[in-house]
């Protein structure tokens, strides 16, 4: 058996891994694709690879047998050069894994063959979730690896700036962000700075919305630099997303009801949010009936609302844990009949239905049993317990087992239809739609 790793998330995790699989005899090896990986990672096991990302599939190509690579394991699986890796890898007969925070976070992480969301492996089939789900042990939800977001931060922003002031190291790196990360940091120095004031101001908002008995609607903003949310979706930017909902909230909702759009709570800033939603919802005349919550408490504007609304947010399940009817308008892992609703959108403000509480239990300790595994990437307690039981499954090929490993993935078939980029020709074509359209949305 010989591993390969690729990019992992900022810090020593992915080392770490490795160094679990080389205790038990498995050799692993990795590609450096930039000066923040290096920095993360750079003894004898490295090679660095400083061609352009066009090359890369060929140059991987014959780096995977030349070494004879039986697995290959990256984080964020839609990243370019980790499609070009799972399209080389499948070809070459290699094991892709691929792994992310977890969907029963805090506290997990989600390690799974293949890729997520709509290159997921895992079942989408309700009475098989239930079936096998129901028989699994409970969760232990108990928060054993808790730490400060100064952990997290200080590890991505020293990643990120590598690669920006060492980018000659690696002449022919891409970097798969939205925004450069001087001005992605410096926009949160103000955001920072107020977030008592808007936490404040949001509680009381909440408490408005709540206590005025009307019904309500709930939209919770993912970031928009978030990779699921532009390869696992149809929208090229949130505000897309955001008019369609719009729209469809004038026509058919309730005419009492009103739309809660709510920021995320590590949003920069740089999204004028308040102004794009008050230019549509002024556009489809409902300025008054559209609401935006910047902080605040999510769960409890969840836990009284009529619906919730996400593009592929983990959020969604939240909104399902405490009951509330949930329309998901891109392409998610517990995107399933039972739990979701499967109506239109048009239909969904009127006819949305509450999940089912017991297919819901099921699906949590599925996922908990197959594709989570218990731990951390910012403390050494969790980074090692984590990565302990990762390899232990890799070697053990039981990653998606018991019963959560499909032969194809069965959301891929959506996602084409919906003309969602799943291909790493695709996505070289495609660079750069997502900033054009950013900025239109900006003006």
């Amino acid at each position: 058996m010989v591993v390969l790793f690729l990019q992992g998330p900022p810090g020593v995790f992915a080392r770490t891994i490795a160094d679990s699989l080389e205790k038990r005899g498995v050799k692993t090896l990795r590609i450096n694709l930039s000066a923040g990986d290096w920095m993360g990672w750079h003894d004898r096991r490295c090679t660095s690879y400083r061609g352009s990302l066009k090359s890369w599939p060929d140059w991987l190509r014959v780096y995977i047998e030349k070494n004879k690579v039986t697995h290959i394991v990256y984080y964020a699986d839609r990243v370019p050069y980790h499609v070009a890796a799972a399209e080389v890898g499948a070809k070459a007969g290699a094991t892709c894994l691929t792994f992310e925070n977890g969907y029963l976070r805090p506290d997990w992480i989600t390690l799974e063959y293949n890729g997520m969301s709509s290159h997921s492996m895992f079942p989408e089939d309700a009475e098989l979730i239930r079936e096998t789900g129901l028989q699994l042990p409970e969760i232990d939800r108990r928060p054993l690896y808790r730490y400060p977001f100064v952990n997290e931060a200080v590890n991505e922003v020293s990643y990120n700036m590598a690669n920006v002031l060492f980018a000659l190291a690696f002449p022919g790196y891409v970097r798969d962000k939205l925004y450069h990360p001087f001005i992605d940091y410096l926009s949160n120095i103000p955001r920072m700075a107020l977030a008592g004031r808007r936490n404040r101001r949001a509680y009381h908002v909440i408490d408005d919305i709540i206590s005025t008995s009307l019904p309500y609607y709930v939209f919770p903003l993912q970031l928009q630099s978030d990779y699921q949310l532009r390869y696992n979706s149809q929208y090229d930017h949130i505000a897309d997303a955001s008019e369609e909902v719009i729209a469809s909230f004038k026509k058919n909702a309730p005419s009492a009801a009103r739309l809660v759009f709510k920021v995320h709570p590590l949003d920069n800033g740089m999204e004028p949010w308040s102004r794009i939603l008050s230019k549509i919802a002024k556009k489809h005349g409902v300025k008054k009936r559209v609401l935006l919550v910047d902080g605040g408490n999510l769960q409890q504007l969840l836990k009284n609302a009529s619906g919730a609304l996400t593009i592929n947010s983990t959020t969604g399940l939240h909104a399902l844990r405490v009951g509330c009817p949930t329309k998901v308008l891109g392409i998610a892992l517990y995107d399933i009949d039972g739990l979701t609703c499967q109506r239109s959108l048009d239909e969904f403000w009127r006819e949305g239905t509450p999940p089912d509480q017991e297919l819901l239990d099921a699906l949590e300790r599925l996922l908990a049993a197959s594709i989570q595994v218990k731990g951390c990437f910012y403390t050494s307690e969790g980074r090692h317990a984590a990565a302990e039981e990762m390899a232990e499954r890799i070697i053990s090929d039981s990653v998606n087992l018991p019963n959560a490993l499909c032969k194809y993935p069965p959301r891929l078939e959506k996602a084409q239809a919906r003309n969602i980029t799943t291909s790493f020709s695709e996505q070289v074509r495609s660079r750069g739609k997502m900033e054009r359209w950013t900025h239109v949305w900006r003006g």
